[in-house]
């Protein structure tokens, strides 16, 4: 299992890419939340690690949340995608991935851009035209792409799910958008590594309470989700970079 990390900024940057990561397990690829220019932050993740992900072999994607810095980018996802069976190149529907709350309203979301008839005279067109949407929720774990996928709620304005992912032998643990809290924390403590956010705001984590963390959490503790021209001296813990590569 290896993980590209292809952006670590927020909402409002104007520097990089929303939050976001391709995970690869034994199946093939799968993306971690998909944000605004989702093709262009693949393509320079991939130039800047030398690890080459064709998107039209990524058949699978988590999604975290609806805030749009976690969505914007299925809009043109699904479109490229639906050109690809057109074409020939991938006739694999892709699948979303996502907790019930979440599944209920993309279309909801997606509709305005995505719903009229694909075809002239034809009926409009519905979110199975774009996406096989498959829900989970806490307690029960999934598999994608041959990886073993676990969520928990998080405390978030929308609901919200962190996760972690293991292959069986290593386990990637993903904060997801998150006040802080000391239960999502223990129930990250198992993975190898724990990516988790840190922000400003009564709806993000603030650096302060993740300095105030064990050294054992800290050390295999990895930053993300951080405003534009985040001062890395506030912290020992490690920031993220965007096109790294993240190894188990």
């Amino acid at each position: 299992m290896r993980a590209l990390i292809l952006g670590i900024g927020d909402a409002f940057t104007s520097r990089g890419f929303g939050t976001s990561a391709v995970v690869e397990g034994p199946g093939g690829y799968f993306l971690l939340d998909c944000p605004d220019l989702i093709h262009r932050a693949i393509r320079e993740a991939c130039e800047s690690s030398g690890w080459k992900v064709d998107h039209d072999k990524i058949d699978d994607i988590l999604i975290t949340h609806l805030h749009g810095d976690h969505v914007n980018g299925l809009e043109s996802f699904g479109w490229a995608r639906f050109v690809s069976r057109l074409r020939g190149i991938n006739r694999t529907m892709p699948r979303v991935h996502t907790h019930p709350a979440a599944a209920e309203r993309l279309w909801e979301r997606l509709a305005p851009a995505m719903d009229p008839p694909l075809t002239r005279g034809g009926r409009k067109s519905v979110l199975s035209d774009f996406f096989d949407v498959r829900t989970f929720e806490p307690g029960k774990s999934i598999e994608i792409v041959g990886l073993r996928v676990e969520c928990r709620y998080t405390i978030h304005p929308v609901p919200t799910i962190g996760l972690k992912i293991s292959d069986g032998r290593k386990t990637l643990g993903w904060s997801g958008d998150t006040c802080f809290e000391q239960a999502h924390i223990e129930w990250l403590s198992d993975a190898d590594i724990i990516v988790h956010e840190a922000n400003l705001g009564p709806a993000h984590t603030q650096i302060e309470l993740l300095n105030a963390l064990p050294a054992s959490i800290r050390k295999k503790m990895r930053i993300t989700h951080v405003i534009d021209g985040f001062d890395k001296s506030t912290t020992d813990i490690r920031v993220l970079e965007e096109g790294e590569v993240l190894e188990f």
